[in-house]
């Protein structure tokens, strides 16, 4: 009986890979270091194998880094394209999974899946519409949900990549990633971080100068997102988050840089339920890759 689905949260850093049915069935999970392509993907086969071999998988969800090729038609669709990973540029994810597996297998963005994660399972999250979902960790990305869809178009959201005023003589640093220099990810990213400082974030100390910095930036970049997409809900997940306090700075400094302009009682009032971290924690990604096999094969 084809009872299971199975979840892929594919990161730059760690792969993690559940068998379940949702958050309170879960049968089995695998975390396992991002190493190069045939290794990391084998050893994803190697966890799924013995549950599809036994008939129980009903299908398969991938959420993804990226960049990733979502577009059926193109003869690169769920490639891992342009990633500045080492080893990983134009790596054929989907494809080595569905074939491995032989099951109907879904893709989509990390951060679209853990959009899709926390609307699927949360309650207080569906009916939601538009949805956001960032994560700041090694990377930045940015999930959207609207008109009950992950979005997709020319290729799927970057809001990592969008450009902020960068003030030179409160922070020098030139930023850090390889294709834009001072993006948001460039500036805010976990790796933005530990190259500014000398040290990953989570090393840095509670009252150090990074957090300020690193709250107006988040702050800046959401008040673009709110102003863009207009979302019911943002929920900030990732590890930079995990420092204590930074979510509450990054509220504080969105109600300052709206300054007023968006005259709705979630940003004036409420804020601490417009701005959330994720129901789900660390799980909503492949929770939702979960949510994702689950309606392709329904």
């Amino acid at each position: 009986m084809r009872d299971l689905y199975g979840g892929i949260e594919a990161g730059g850093t760690k792969f993690v890979c559940l068998v379940g049915r949702g958050p309170e069935d879960i049968v089995d999970r695998l975390r396992i270091p991002t190493d190069s392509p045939t290794e990391t993907i084998q050893r994803v086969l190697d966890f799924f194998r013995p549950f599809a071999a036994e008939g129980r998988l009903a299908g398969v969800g991938i959420g993804t880094f990226g960049p990733v090729d979502l577009n059926p038609a193109s003869d690169t669709f769920g490639y891992v394209t342009t990633t500045p990973k080492p080893g990983w540029a134009f790596t054929d994810l989907f494809g080595a999974v569905q074939r491995g597996l032989d099951l109907p297998a879904v893709i989509d963005t990390d951060v679209n899946a853990a959009a899709c994660g926390e609307q699927a399972w949360v309650g207080a999250n569906r009916g939601l519409d538009p949805f956001l979902y960032m994560t700041v960790g090694t990377g930045i990305g940015v999930g959207a949900v609207i008109n009950g869809r992950p979005l997709h178009g020319l290729i799927h959201p970057e809001g990592g990549h969008m450009f902020l005023p960068h003030d030179r003589q409160a922070d020098p640093f030139e930023g850090a990633c390889p294709f834009h220099g001072d993006c948001l990810e460039g500036l805010a990213s976990g790796t933005a971080m530990a190259r500014r400082w000398g040290q990953p974030a989570e090393c840095l100390p509670q009252h150090h100068p990074a957090w300020e910095l690193e709250a107006g930036y988040i702050a800046q970049a959401l008040v673009n997102l709110v102003a863009i997409f207009s979302p019911q809900r943002i929920v900030l997940g990732g590890g930079v988050f995990q420092h204590v306090g930074l979510l509450a700075a990054v509220r504080s400094g969105v109600k300052q840089r709206a300054n007023g302009y968006f005259k709705s009682k979630m940003i004036l009032e409420t804020i601490d339920e417009y701005i959330v971290p994720p129901a789900l924690g660390d799980l909503s990604g492949v929770l939702g890759a979960i949510a994702m096999a689950r309606a392709n094969a329904g």
